[in-house]
């Protein structure tokens, strides 16, 4: 039996129908770049989040870019987030030529531990960025009212959790600007590249949306130095196809998760969901013991599996000027060791499941 990890190919045919009739309307008008699709998916996506501003864009990468472009972020100031996540999010500040300052996780939620970012501000730092991993929203209570008490920004990377909650509330809908990906194997995902940035002010909106097209007010007018950034109209259109359907995935994720979980728990460390939270599931990952030879009989078995993340951003060789070392982040050093990512998606079968809890010895 072979077991994928995201199953895109299922995904496309249960919505072959109307993904291919949105992306042949895009070529019979040709209009490939910002075309009336886009700015519809940014209304949807307003509907579904409930923020006021939705502005599509290339990545979930350049999501986080825009954001701190809109945040006037400078070269010199403090960015405080973790260490244990993929690098875009410290890559983006470092291309900012602001300074990534890093606070280790909580060991059960693999989050940055809110309870550590305060001993880390100084007269530098500017803003917070929390990540959603896996899914899952931080501790956004106290990182707010952290923020509140320092004057200082938040930006949430949402890249892995689109649709999550934190106290009913959307993870778009928080902190002053959110930002998402849609990366074909992201929760939400496109076939290409893309992403989001939502915020409820209008004023960091406006700036985003002139941002993703080079700064231009009007053709040609650039008040602002921006990039090009946009959304391209057909991968608008596939996601226009699938989010009618999303919910409901997000529903299934969950029976998916809660199933891993009943079968698991006893044998490896599980995923923790806070109780005023609802993740994505974007990966269901465990903490094991002797990942490799495990990741070896699961892949020897037809199940694919994935390690999120085998080095923390402060070990990684790119990031050796700011100086950090081994033992800096013991949390998140030991979670780099031992976390494994098993299959997930909403279409996982229970005769899948079981065959995977058969491979794992439950």
């Amino acid at each position: 039996m072979i077991i994928n990890f995201a199953n895109l190919q299922l995904q496309y045919q249960k919505y072959k129908t109307d993904i291919d009739a949105n992306i042949q309307t895009v070529l019979n008008k040709s209009n490939y770049i910002m075309g009336e699709e886009v700015r519809e998916l940014e209304r949807e996506l307003e509907g579904f989040t409930g923020v006021k501003h939705a502005i599509t864009c290339s990545s979930g990468t350049d999501a986080l870019l825009l954001a701190m472009m809109a945040l006037d972020i400078q070269p010199g100031d403090e960015i405080i987030t973790t260490p244990f996540t993929f690098i875009a999010t410290s890559e983006t500040i470092a291309l900012m030529k602001a300074k990534p300052v890093f606070v280790d996780i909580e060991p059960d939620t693999f989050n940055i531990d809110a309870n550590l970012i305060e001993s880390a501000i100084t007269s530098k730092t500017k803003a917070i960025i929390p990540v959603s991993l896996y899914g899952q929203p931080a501790d956004m209570n106290t990182i707010q009212a952290i923020a509140n008490k320092h004057n200082l920004k938040v930006i949430i990377d949402g890249a892995q959790s689109f649709g999550s909650k934190y106290n009913n509330k959307t993870d778009s809908n928080l902190g002053d600007i959110s930002t998402t990906s849609f990366f074909p194997s992201k929760p939400f995902g496109c076939y290409g590249d893309g992403g989001a940035v939502f915020t409820n002010n209008n004023e960091y909106a406006e700036k985003i949306k002139m941002m993703r097209v080079h700064g231009q007010n009007k053709r040609y007018h650039h008040k602002y130095i921006g990039m090009g950034g946009r959304l391209d109209t057909i991968q608008a259109a596939i996601l226009l196809a699938k989010l009618p359907h999303y919910a409901q995935e997000l529903l299934d994720r969950q029976k998916v998760a809660q199933r891993y979980t009943d079968a698991l728990f006893d044998s490896f460390q599980t995923p923790v969901i806070k109780p005023n939270r609802m993740s994505a599931w974007a990966q269901y990952t465990i903490k094991v013991n002797d990942r490799e030879a495990l990741q070896a009989k699961l892949k020897d078995n037809g199940i694919s599996t994935a390690v999120h993340y085998p080095i923390p951003i402060h070990l990684q060789e790119c990031f050796q000027y700011l100086s950090y070392k081994k033992g800096d982040f013991p949390i998140s050093e030991l979670a780099s060791k031992e976390v494994m990512s098993l299959p997930m998606n909403s279409f996982l079968t229970c005769k899948e499941m079981q065959y995977v809890f058969k491979m794992l010895n439950v």
